[in-house]
């Protein structure tokens, strides 16, 4: 076997990342029968208007260390993974980026706008979910929630 001359840490990262994820061990409905005790964390959703900064990433690694500790002492754990609409500030940027176009809000009508909201949510929620994988968080993603979700 010949190894890189380099270290690739992407690589390596996302093949490890990829195998706890199939392992199930982030939910803990697939959690060995020993672990019984409920521990859950909400992770305190990030606003949709952009991506995480350092504030998040230190906010969740000390989320991990503490899911994991937990996790590791035989508790069932849940890490709730999700993001906020964050609506007046969404619509503002929102907002920003129509102007870009020449484009108002009024212009465009409240459907159509709702609808570039939505565009904006799916776009810069998947990149903040993204980014917690990244990081390398044990968050359940089975059960991702928006502060918009029905349930």
């Amino acid at each position: 076997m010949k190894l890189p001359k380099a270290y690739e840490p992407k690589e390596v990262e996302e093949k490890i990342y990829n195998l706890w994820l199939k392992s199930g061990f982030f939910n803990p409905d697939k959690l060995p029968r020993r672990h019984k005790k409920p521990y859950t964390i909400v992770i305190p959703p990030p606003n949709i208007t952009g991506s995480l900064h350092m504030g998040h990433a230190l906010n969740t690694l000390i989320q991990d260390i503490l899911i994991r500790w937990k996790r590791m002492a035989g508790f069932k754990t849940l890490w709730l993974p999700g993001t906020d609409h964050a609506g007046i500030a969404t619509q503002n940027v929102v907002e920003k980026e129509l102007k870009k176009e020449g484009l108002t809000r009024f212009a465009l009508g409240r459907e159509k706008f709702l609808e570039r909201a939505w565009q904006w949510k799916e776009k810069y929620g998947n990149i903040i979910l993204e980014q917690f994988k990244k990081l390398g968080s044990s968050l359940d993603w089975s059960r991702t929630r928006f502060t918009l979700d029905k349930e």
